[in-house]
């Protein structure tokens, strides 16, 4: 029992005391028996007001400190470090919002105001009355990380962390680094092309820093900051040595399939490369008719019995940078599914593998259309991929150099920033704009040779056009790659289907699980620049654990009474964060927290039936005694 409080109540200039009668609140919460000073001052969070709770605390013998002010959100930390130099456990100490929660929600009724003014801040003093002092966790860390996926983000990421001093072990699903942004054609800004950028990424990786696993896919995660035990499988590249005969064994190859590098506009043959890294091929064993054509000529350098392997690992952080997918139309989607209607990733490989002219199935290409917010701002997708705008702009400028005219059937033009210049760009080099209403899509329809794009403009007051073209390109827009790993690691999602952020501007690149980050576009859409930067900046957020040996964790996690534990296993179900499971404790079997992995949401004790579960900082007879605070006349 805290019997010597200290009761603060802040004016913040004004903001509360030109409503409230702060000096009523502090004479009505001075008669409560434990507190034993009540102050006002203009602004608590000053220096002058610290140093007011730092003196009474050593003047009074305080041992249970509240102040009534503004958000928590703003000035908890304040407080805390105020009480924790004035010699008490920081944790001791209650903030009461009397400003958002008072001042500013009732400013045309300031006797209402006092009133319920008095009543939070009595309940404030009754929950400190029964505070425990807390410790924050700490926990030992290795500069040791693991990033997912080796894209644009997580090669910066993993780059970036090496730079650092920072043991990485970077995993990719595919066979070959790069992710979309290695198949792109001149990447906006300054159009150097997608593998280019990579190339530059793949040297900056050979620093020895960084274990690159390819063809590999997360089994298993179990632990948590600062100790993720990690199982992966790494799956056969059947490609085991070096040759200098593999593009003689790729031409010996029989089998052809289609090229996804190249969206599936030309083939590729089982035993295949691309322009990223590694620089050794890799086979397609579920394509592979196993002839050992390629055996013949590469001889020992070609495994084809080569066996999965699993390996396990250790990291301290997990950084997801699993990317994106672009969105597939529908079948009759704008006419997809029909010769001549492709996607704007399609049209990119169509510009990279075209040699001074543009052609398509055989025919040259001389206008093409490009529809705009193809799935996306609907009723599937309710979100902007923000990117599409200025990347098809771009690729339409590109196009421009090969004598193609173009044509944009768009809702919104959104070429932010720096990327305006783009859009002025296009105009200048006489493309046309038709603008579209949501209730009225355009239409496309075969006429001969031709597509036929029927739009009604609204840039001439609803006028109806048709454009014959060679090609119509639908501008798709970003989804969320597909991963297990989501579900192992239960990381959150957004209402439009990415990874959440903790908060986008307070921690933008922390999901609610402790020590696993979101770099790039897994997390929302984004261009390249973006995507860097965010990568960039998990490194450096992982950086700020990695680098200093440890982390504190704050000590708000959930507290299991054993002997009141009756082992129904409720709270294990309803945890979001598996910080809780079931062990054998003098006998019998009860939930236990592990305190790295709980994140203090309190689930667990609103579903226990016996109340066997606490939450630190929010005890049962805190709570309370709150209530009967809050009630009382």
């Amino acid at each position: 029992m805290r019997d010597r409080i200290g009761v603060y109540i802040c004016h913040c200039g004004g903001n509360i005391s030109d409503v409230v009668d702060v000096e009523r609140v502090a004479e009505a919460v001075g008669k409560i028996p434990e507190v034993v000073v009540a102050r006002t001052y203009v602004f608590m969070c000053s220096d002058p007001g610290q140093k007011l709770i730092e003196e009474d605390i050593r003047k009074y013998d305080l041992n249970g400190i509240v102040v009534a002010s503004c958000s928590p959100h703003l000035h908890e930390k304040t407080f805390r470090s105020a009480v924790s130099r004035g010699g008490m456990n920081p944790y001791v100490y209650e903030q009461v919002n009397i400003r958002e929660h008072v001042s500013w929600v009732h400013k045309h009724s300031p006797e209402e105001a006092t009133e319920k003014a008095i009543r939070l801040v009595k309940a404030g003093v009754a929950k400190v009355s029964l505070a425990r002092e807390l410790s924050e966790i700490r926990l030992d860390v290795k500069p040791t990380a693991l990033v997912i996926g080796a894209g644009l983000a997580g090669m910066r990421a993993a780059v970036d962390l090496a730079k650092m001093g920072v043991d990485v072990h970077l995993v990719e699903k595919e066979h070959f680094v790069g992710g979309w942004i290695a198949k792109g054609y001149k990447a906006y800004p300054e159009g150097k092309p997608g593998s280019e950028v990579i190339r530059e990424l793949i040297e900056e990786m050979k620093s020895g820093k960084i274990r690159l696993l390819t063809g590999a896919e997360v089994l298993s995660v179990t632990g948590s900051v600062g100790n993720f035990q990690v199982r992966i499988k790494v799956r056969p590249r059947f490609v085991v040595g070096e040759c200098d005969r593999f593009e003689e064994a790729m031409e010996k190859c029989p089998v052809e399939v289609d090229d996804e590098f190249n969206e599936g506009l030309r083939k590729r043959k089982a035993i295949y490369q691309i322009p990223t890294y590694p620089e050794l091929p890799a086979i397609d064993i579920a394509s592979c008719n196993r002839c050992g054509e390629c055996v013949k000529v590469c001889g020992e350098a070609i495994d084809l019995n080569q066996q999965s392997e699993v390996v396990d690992i250790e990291a301290s952080m997990i950084i997801m940078a699993t990317g994106f997918k672009p969105y597939t139309p529908k079948e009759g989607e704008f006419g997809f599914g029909r010769k001549g209607i492709i996607t704007l990733p399609q049209f990119e490989r169509l510009l990279a593998l075209s040699n001074g002219k543009l052609t398509y199935d055989g025919r040259e290409v001389r206008d093409v259309a490009f529809i705009y917010c193809v799935g996306s701002r609907n009723d599937e997708h309710e979100y902007c991929s923000r990117y599409c705008c200025t990347a098809t702009i771009n690729a339409a400028l590109a196009a421009k150099e090969l004598g193609i005219r173009s044509y944009h059937i768009y809702r919104d033009i959104r070429t932010y920033g720096k990327y305006e210049t783009y859009y002025e760009d296009a105009g200048k080099n006489r493309m046309l704009f038709f603008r579209f209403t949501p209730d009225s899509p355009p239409e496309v329809r075969t006429e001969g040779e031709k597509l036929l794009v029927k739009v009604r403009d609204q840039l001439t007051f609803g006028e109806e056009v048709e454009i014959p073209v060679d090609l119509v390109v639908l501008v798709t827009g970003m989804e969320l790659a597909e991963s297990e790993i989501y579900g192992m690691l239960k990381i959150p999602f957004s209402r439009d289907g990415f990874l959440q952020e903790v908060h986008p501007k307070l921690r933008p690149v922390e999901t609610a699980i402790g020590g696993v980050l979101i770099a790039g576009t897994c997390q929302s859409p984004k261009d390249v620049m973006e995507t860097s930067a965010s990568a960039s900046a998990a490194a450096a957020k992982a950086a700020t654990y990695l680098l200093k040996g440890y982390t504190e964790l704050e000590p708000f996690i959930a507290e299991i009474d054993a002997e009141k534990c009756n082992a129904c296993e409720d709270c294990v179900a309803e945890c979001p964060s598996g910080a809780i499971s079931m062990s054998e404790i003098g006998g019998s079997k009860v939930a236990v927290v592990n305190g790295a992995l709980c994140r203090g949401c309190g689930a667990c004790a609103g579903i226990c039936p016996v109340e066997a579960i606490n939450l630190r900082g929010y005890y049962y007879d805190q709570l309370r005694k709150m209530i009967d605070a809050l009630l009382e006349v």
